[in-house]
C-alpha cells in the first residue's frame, strides 16, 4: 500500500490530502486571510509559513511522514509541456522560483513537494497535468499576429483525470477516444481531445473563449485597445477586468454563479440574459472543438463545479445534444487527481524528465 500527500496551494489557500492507494485518508483546506499573507513580499516567501502550517495539520491527524511514498503537487506555471506526471528536479525549482511565465500559486506546489519529500527516506516528488500542457497541433498555435501566438493553458489537471475516468467507465483507454470536455468553474477551459493528446482549447487563464464567473473571455479587440489607452485604468486594473473582475462579476456584482442563479429564478431578467450569454458561449466554443475533430466525437463531457448547475448544463444541453452525447461529471477533485497521478508512477508508469 502506497500513502501520498498531494499539495494545492491557491491565492489565498492551501488544500492537501493524504491517500492509502485509492483510499482517501484526510483532506484539509486551510484559508489563509489577507492579514496573514500581508507580511510577505511575494508568493516564495509564503511556502514555509503555508508547509508548516500543514505539517502541523498532518501531525494532529497522526500521519507519520516517514511512511510518505510520494508528495505530488499542482503544477505550476512552467514552460509548456507534455501532459503527465514530471519528478520535481533542480531545474523545475529554479523554474517555479522564477516564475517562468507568471506568479501563480500552484507555483509553490512542486516546491512544497520537493522540501517535504527530501526529508523522507526514499520519497519521491512529483508535479502532475500543470496548466502550461501544450500538445496542440500546429496549425492551432497560429493566431494573426505573429507576436502573440495561440498559447495552451486551460484546467490540464481535471481534463486528462476526468477524460480517464470516463474511458474507465466505458471499458477502454482515454488514448483510444475523441472528446470535448468543457471545465466550467472560476474559469472555464474547452479543449478537443484527440487520442490521448489536447489538440486545441481556448485559453482559459487570462485570455480567449467564454466569459466566465470572474473573466472577460474573448472581447472586441479594437474597444479593449481603446479601453487601455483611455487613461481610465491602469495597467494593473485592466489585468483585474480581464481577470478578477469580468463575466458574472463584471454583469452581476458576483463570482457566485449560484447566487446568479437565484436572481435568475426569482425573475432577475438581466440575471437571466446574463447567465445564458455564458452557457451560450460555452456551447459555441463546444462547436467549435467538435469542429477541431471533424465532428468526430465519442462524447462531449460537462465538468467543474458549474456543471452541478441544471440550469446551465440543460442551456448546453440544448444546443449540443443534437449533435453528440453530452455527459455530465460534476465537481471536480483536484486532490484525488494529483494523488492518483502518483499512484500510476508508483505502480509502475514511467515519470517524465522535465
Amino acid at each position: 500500500m502506497y500513502k501520498i500527500l498531494s499539495v494545492n496551494p491557491g491565492s489565498t489557500s492551501t488544500k492537501f490530502a493524504v491517500y492509502e492507494d485509492e483510499t482517501l485518508v484526510c483532506l484539509h483546506t486551510i484559508r489563509h486571510t489577507a492579514e496573514e499573507l500581508k507580511p510577505f513580499n511575494n508568493l516564495f516567501e509564503q511556502y514555509q509559513f503555508r508547509k508548516s502550517l500543514m505539517l502541523d495539520y498532518l501531525k494532529k491527524d497522526g500521519i507519520i511522514l516517514s511512511d510518505l511514498s510520494a508528495v505530488v503537487g499542482r503544477g505550476g506555471m512552467v514552460h509548456p509541456l507534455e501532459s503527465g506526471v514530471y519528478e520535481v528536479n533542480d531545474k523545475m525549482i529554479a523554474d517555479l522560483k522564477s516564475q517562468h511565465t507568471a506568479e501563480h500559486a500552484s507555483n509553490l506546489g512542486g516546491v512544497i513537494a520537493r522540501e517535504i519529500a527530501e526529508s523522507i527516506s526514499g520519497c519521491k516528488a512529483f508535479i502532475a497535468d500543470p496548466i502550461v500542457v501544450d500538445e496542440y497541433q500546429d496549425v492551432a498555435r497560429i493566431s494573426g499576429l505573429p507576436q502573440i501566438p495561440r498559447k495552451s493553458q486551460f484546467h490540464a489537471l481535471n481534463h486528462k483525470a476526468i477524460a480517464r475516468k470516463y474511458a474507465a467507465a466505458n471499458g477502454t483507454s482515454y488514448e483510444k477516444l475523441k472528446l470535448v470536455i468543457a471545465h466550467l468553474g472560476g474559469g472555464i477551459s474547452v479543449a478537443a481531445h484527440k487520442y490521448g493528446k489536447v489538440i486545441d482549447s481556448n485559453q482559459g487563464l487570462d485570455g480567449y473563449g467564454p466569459f466566465s464567473p470572474e473573466r472577460a473571455g474573448t472581447l472586441d479587440a479594437g474597444q479593449l485597445v481603446d479601453l487601455c489607452f483611455s487613461g481610465k485604468y491602469t495597467h494593473d486594473e485592466i489585468r483585474k477586468l480581464l481577470v478578477g473582475n469580468g463575466g458574472l462579476m463584471a454583469h452581476l456584482g458576483t463570482n457566485e454563479e449560484l447566487v446568479a442563479e437565484k436572481k435568475a429564478v426569482m425573475g432577475d431578467e438581466h440575471a437571466t440574459l446574463v447567465l445564458e450569454a455564458m452557457a451560450y458561449n460555452v456551447a459555441k466554443e463546444i462547436g467549435s472543438m467538435l469542429a477541431v475533430l471533424q465532428g468526430e466525437a465519442d462524447a462531449v463531457i460537462l465538468t467543474g463545479g458549474i456543471a452541478y448547475s441544471l440550469y446551465i448544463v440543460e442551456y448546453i444541453k440544448k444546443m449540443i445534444s443534437p449533435m453528440v452525447k453530452v455527459t455530465v461529471y460534476p465537481g471536480e477533485d483536484e486532490m484525488e487527481a494529483l494523488a492518483m497521478s502518483g499512484l500510476r508512477v508508483l505502480r509502475g508508469e514511467k515519470s517524465k524528465e522535465y
